[in-house]
């Protein structure tokens, strides 16, 4: 379908000179932080966004943009409807996206057919609207399982709009607000998905300092406030004065509400019409309505949008309404599948076919693809006509044999969910059987619903959900009713036992079952285990079918995807005979001077009770005519927050962010001052206690933990120290996955290895081909197969080595060089084939050698910066490229340190003060010890003028190895 085409034409682009992202998506695959699959939706995403310019999926495929380049001439079609495709690109894109394949034939073969027989009887246009649901902006849906990441997409893309809209403000195409909307069966789900939002670190995706900067910008809303009012045109909704409140030009503003009950009760609609009813009179919950209206740049992001699609009218409505008043920017929702629930029918004059996609799928990530990357692999057990009973009793124990004594590398236990149709026979059935039969400690039992007039939980018990997946949880059997379905965040669950129907909705059994799927460990082989009665089997093969196009079968007999493809490297450092590289470098020791005796802890915790006015923030709600926003009254808030404070977890997290210097009993013999500071950062309300976000806690945590040490000043000792480095650790060169970057090719790289065993000439003997070719071309003649001679040149070149092979003693003191996976630009490789071409690199019998794989060289440069009179340790760098020039002694006389960068790090400034450092303290320091300039550094970034590059170099190389 579409996701699969536009996966094609995103390839191509981030290949193409005309892409101009590959730099951050470097940078993106270099930090290391988000899947693969994470980072294909981001590349869709920016795809969508810079080359397809951000227009509506229906207006890019009238144009042409997702078409395969069929040439019609070569297609065996009558010459009328060849002409008027030819003319028609609307007309056009929808036979060639009918001839797309799909298995052994095309996707729509009788709409191809009637168009080919009579091409201009159809209406194009309205096709390709009805295949695009007739919406008139930019509206994606991102497909992708649970446990693949799509809050920490939510929150990429929120940061990447904001980074391209700072650079861009007038640039319609990036948001600079954001509305997430949550289905409201998934209200427990709202704070976890903020939360993660709220705490991404943007650093994974945008380098420094942007990403801090970015970060400070962001402002986020809860929207799950009960109305205050009735019937008034006051605004006293508290949470239209939320929104009220960053009017008239917010920048960064994110807000959460869910779906349908915030918003879609706030229309009046009608069966037919495509936006709402405008009665403004008649219902101040429309307030909402017109407030979101008028928030300029708006992209709405909607969690599980297949809940959505039960009231899918009344969304599609609402964004429609908002869409009128011009500030939508884009549309993006969340699924785990792609799939309807009944196939979508389009017309197309007298014929109709049906999709049974959802269609504006841009990115598409299977559930089977996910379990051989990264999930936890399931085992799916049914009880053929075994009781609740038997089925928990056998579930319970194959949990207790395989994961009992399981504890994860972050700490936590594994666990076991089991979900009950009703609390009656959670309390009255399930609860006791584990109790009493199966003899397990109530202390690691867990029991959450909702409660009823029987039956209710106390606060500690919500508290201990929202904690099973910390170490400090030790509850491992989780008996839960209606929660736990979906927006449920814990890797730790191992299983999950579903024994009777109706233990899930019958419509959620996938989810729920697969709620055990999530990874714990980053890279680790994992498992899980599932036991369903055969009814919740049934529903679960049916909905694998429907969802995935997958099977229990097919569940139970995956396989992780083994390793890829491994390329065996080889050094060469013994037949290139290359020397170390001798250098000097800055070495800075620090030394620690106690200022204190003793630390004076409860000293210290005083001074912050007293300035805890400092670390608080100011906040004001205004409230006001919704016709005049300018007018109303301004009231100061003293609390908000929605995060549950807990004295004991918050000591916790105190001592655990102090990396173990400070133990929670140390911690509690200051259960006097500490405790008055939880009471002024937190606040009571419905009985709940609630952490109030106005506070820097972050700030006094850390201020609380600089209480326990004692105060230090800091001194420096500086020294220049000889080093030699090889260009090579031969041990740590092991075995790389096949990958599009290695380089040179696997032939020649087979050819430069049996040359060096050979030590034959790379020169081939021109006299010796020209006897041979005579001779060749001779016998051919005689035998009288004339015809059959080819020509001299071709001739020549299959004896003449590449140019590769010719530049084996001049590089290559490994092979293959490996630049990296997809996502890089190739401009290192290009960097190196042109220096390796220069005929001043070769007049010069100069080497170049790729320094820039981490890990495999000790040619490492620490770097410093200077601040007041102390330097400050920034890191280490180390040069992409060296090129180098011997001295007769087999010596390295000069170097040439080279920096292949993207324009994106023009602004990086961790990097800039690296490149500072190399440039000149390395540089100077270096020449001093040696008497003469023996590096130099040249920085080359990369751009579509290649040409303007290699001179820059060339230039450089005249001007450096001039002696």
């Amino acid at each position: 379908m579409l996701h699969a085409i536009i996966k094609e034409k995103k390839n191509k682009w981030l290949q193409s000179r005309d892409c101009t992202i590959r730099d951050l998506i470097k940078y993106i695959r270099e930090k290391g932080q988000l899947r693969d699959t994470q980072i294909e939706a981001i590349e869709t995403y920016l795809f969508l966004k810079i080359q397809g310019q951000n227009k509506p999926l229906w207006q890019l495929f009238s144009e042409g943009f997702f078409t395969n380049g069929t040439d019609l001439s070569k297609l065996n079609i009558n010459q009328i409807a060849r002409d008027f495709l030819t003319n028609n690109k609307d007309a056009f894109a929808v036979y060639d996206f009918a001839r797309t394949k799909s298995g052994n034939s095309s996707l729509l073969p009788e709409l191809e057919r009637r168009i080919v027989d009579n091409p201009a009887t159809l209406n194009y246009e309205a096709i390709i609207k009805s295949i695009f649901y007739n919406v008139s902006y930019a509206d994606y849906l991102m497909s992708l399982p649970m446990g693949a990441g799509k809050t920490f997409l939510m929150a990429t893309f929120i940061y990447l709009d904001l980074y391209f809209a700072e650079k861009e403000p007038d640039n319609k195409s990036f948001a600079h607000n954001f509305l997430v909307l949550i289905p409201s069966g998934l209200k427990s789900s709202i704070i976890p998905s903020l939360k993660t939002i709220e705490n991404f670190d943007p650093s994974w995706v945008i380098p420094e300092p942007f990403s801090s900067n970015l970060k400070k910008l962001l402002k986020f809303d809860v929207l799950d406030e009960q109305k205050t009012a009735k019937r008034s045109n006051k605004a006293r909704n508290p949470n239209a004065q939320k929104v009220n409140a960053c009017l008239p030009s917010p920048f960064g503003q994110v807000f959460v509400v869910n779906a349908e009950k915030v918003i879609l009760e706030s229309f009046k609609f009608d069966k037919d019409a495509q936006i709402p009813f405008e009665e403004e009179e008649q219902d101040t919950t429309n307030d909402l309505k017109k407030l979101f209206g008028k928030i300029p740049n708006l992209s709405i992001l909607i969690d599980e949008v297949h809940h959505a699609a039960t009231d899918d009218i009344k969304l599609r409505q609402a964004v429609n309404y908002w869409h009128t008043k011009g500030n939508i920017t884009t549309v993006l929702g969340f699924s785990g599948t792609p799939y309807l629930q009944g196939a979508e029918t389009i017309k197309a004059g007298d014929y109709a076919f049906k999709f049974s996609q959802i269609i504006n799928t841009v990115y598409y990530y299977p559930l089977v693809t996910a379990i051989k990357k990264f999930l936890k692999t399931p085992t799916v057990k049914i009880g053929q006509n075994l009781t609740r009973f038997e089925i928990i009793k056998q579930g319970i124990k194959d949990f207790d044999i395989q994961y009992k004594n399981i504890v994860y590398e972050n700490g936590t236990i594994a666990k076991i969910a089991i979900y009950c149709s009703n609390i009656q026979v959670l309390e009255e059935e399930v609860y006791p059987f584990l109790t009493t039969d199966l003899k397990i400690d109530p202390t690691e039992i867990l029991k959450f619903h909702g409660g009823n007039k029987e039956y209710s939980l106390s606060k500690e018990n919500e508290l201990a959900f929202r904690s099973l997946d910390l170490p400090i949880s030790k509850k491992r059997y989780i008996l839960l009713v209606q929660v736990g379905k979906e927006g449920w965040d814990c890797p730790s669950l191992t299983a999950v036992i579903l024994s009777q129907k109706g233990d899930s909705p019958q419509n959620m059994v996938l989810q729920t079952s697969c709620r055990c799927l999530r990874q714990v460990g980053k890279g680790k082989e994992e498992t899980a285990l599932i036991w369903l009665n055969k009814d919740n089997a049934d529903t679960l093969n049916k909905q694998l079918k429907q969802e995935q196009n997958s099977s229990i079968d097919e569940l139970n007999s995956i396989k992780r995807i083994g390793k890829a493809d491994m390329v065996e490297r080889h050094s060469r450092m013994q037949y290139l005979r290359l020397p170390t590289v001798d250098f000097y470098q800055m070495k800075v020791t620090y030394q620690s001077i106690d200022e204190e005796k003793n630390a004076n802890t409860k000293i210290k915790l005083k001074d912050i009770i007293k300035k805890m006015e400092d670390y608080k923030a100011s906040a004001l709600i205004s409230t006001s005519e919704i016709s005049n926003i300018d007018t109303g009254t301004i009231d100061i808030i003293n609390e908000t927050g929605i995060a549950f404070a807990n004295y004991n977890q918050w000591l916790f997290e105190i001592s655990r962010q102090s990396f173990g210097l400070i133990s929670e009993t140390q911690l509690h013999q200051y259960d006097t001052e500490l405790h008055e500071i939880f009471e002024t950062v937190s606040f009571e309300k419905d009985g709940n206690r609630f952490f109030n976000e106005l506070y820097d806690l972050h700030l006094i945590q850390s201020k609380i933990r600089v209480a326990f040490s004692i105060k230090r000043d800091l001194k420096t000792d500086t020294e220049v120290i000889p080093k030699q480095a090889e260009l090579l650790i031969a041990e740590r060169l092991t075995d790389v996955e096949q990958n599009p970057k290695l380089y040179p090719t696997e032939a020649d790289t087979n050819k430069i290895l049996e040359l060096d065993k050979t030590n034959e000439s790379v020169e081939v003997d021109m006299i010796e081909v020209e006897k041979a070719y005579t001779l060749m071309k001779e016998a051919l003649e005689t035998q009288g197969m004339g015809n059959m001679v080819m020509s001299y040149d071709s001739f020549k070149s299959g004896k003449e080595y590449s140019s590769v092979v010719k530049s084996k003693n001049n590089s290559f003191h490994y092979l293959p060089y490996n630049f990296g996976g997809s996502g890089s630009s190739g401009f290192e490789i290009e960097t190196l084939q042109k220096t390796l071409q220069l005929a001043d690199f070769k007049s010069k019998n100069l080497e170049i050698y790729y320094n820039g794989e981490r890990g495999l060289t000790e040619f490492v440069i620490h770097c410093f910066a200077k601040e007041g009179k102390y330097w400050k340790n920034i890191g280490k760098y180390t040069t992409d490229f060296l090129i180098i020039k011997r001295t007769a002694k087999d010596k390295i006389h000069k170097a040439l340190l080279i920096e292949t960068k993207g324009a994106l790090y023009a602004e990086d400034k961790l990097f800039q003060k690296k490149k500072n450092y190399v440039e000149t303290e390395f540089l100077k320091l270096n020449q001093e010890k040696f008497g003469y300039q023996r590096f130099d550094f040249l920085y080359l970034e990369d751009s579509k003028n290649i040409v303007a590059n290699i001179k820059k170099l060339n230039d450089k190389l005249n001007q450096f190895f001039n002696d």
